[in-house]
């Protein structure tokens, strides 16, 4: 069904450069799809193009930052005078920032809100239109676990997350008059790297060894290609829902049980994590940048 479905389609794909993004666009390319990626990484923007090149498919790849409303329209513009089309939006790119609530500022949330939920906002304001005259299309935006229970010290992402997955959520029966299709995505912990691109603020070097154990727990986190997989599979069938793995579903229906229940165990979770420390705290380090200094 993906094949004959992602046939000549063509399929705008944000943060596509790298990670779940990036092989998303490999299944939709191996499916005779076509692509157009968006990143803020001219360098990754190259590597991906020259691998997805091999499929035989059309691939355009936009340096975009998805924090500046004139770059997305620059971007739509450029994929709709190259195809004439866009018969499937994306909304993949984000950021992931850890650290105490105390180490937060309004900039992290106003970046987390842009990313996740104004970016995505804006694509389908501006892409929905044509779809409805090409008589309709999908949208899929990938939320996460954490937009469905708040997680200790990724206020952030949880809360722009959550916007994302109401707002996806909300669009979806409107949109289904139109035969545009909408699909929240809600995955678990995923290997995709993601550590080493995380941001963390607080106690670095101690944030970012929680976050990374958490990744390597036995049967709570999915690989990227069988998430790219199942998110190709619903994008086609027009699903109106994914969560994904099947430890993900278990802990949200957990939380829509027992609230209360979930409330006091995040509490306890929240107790055995690293605390608040200095001002120091409130500057950011990446995953990456950590690693390097041990």
């Amino acid at each position: 069904m993906s094949r004959d479905f992602y046939r000549n389609k063509v399929a705008l794909i944000t943060g596509g450069s790298r990670g779940l993004g990036l092989e998303i666009a490999r299944q939709i390319c191996a499916n005779a799809g076509n692509v157009v990626l968006l990143a803020r990484d001219t360098d990754e923007l190259a590597h991906a193009k020259s691998e997805l090149d091999r499929f035989g498919t059309e691939v355009l790849t936009i340096q975009c930052d998805l924090l500046e409303t004139a770059q997305i329209q620059s971007a739509v513009q450029q994929t709709l005078q190259r195809f004439g089309r866009i018969d499937i939006l994306i909304n993949n790119a984000g950021i992931i920032e850890v650290g105490p609530l105390a180490h937060m500022q309004f900039k992290d949330f106003d970046r987390a809100m842009r990313l996740h939920f104004w970016a995505p906002y804006i694509l389908q304001f501006l892409i929905v239109p044509q779809m409805r005259a090409k008589g309709g299309g999908r949208i899929v935006n990938i939320s996460s676990i954490g937009g469905r229970i708040a997680v200790p010290h990724m206020a952030p992402y949880s809360a722009s997350k959550s916007a994302l997955a109401g707002f996806s959520d909300s669009i979806r029966a409107d949109l289904a008059r139109d035969r545009i299709y909408v699909t929240t995505v809600t995955p678990g912990m995923m290997r995709t790297g993601s550590h080493v691109h995380a941001k963390f603020k607080g106690d670095h070097a101690a944030e970012y060894r929680w976050f990374n154990l958490s990744l390597k727990i036995p049967f709570a986190s999915i690989s990227v290609q069988r998430a790219a997989k199942q998110i190709v599979n619903a994008c086609a069938r027009g699903k109106p829902v994914l969560v994904m793995p099947f430890s993900a579903r278990l802990i949200i229906a957990a939380n829509a049980a027992f609230p209360n229940l979930m409330g006091r165990a995040m509490r306890m979770f929240n107790r055995a994590l690293p605390q608040e420390i200095s001002q120091s705290g409130d500057e950011a380090r990446s995953g990456s940048e950590i690693q390097s200094r041990k």
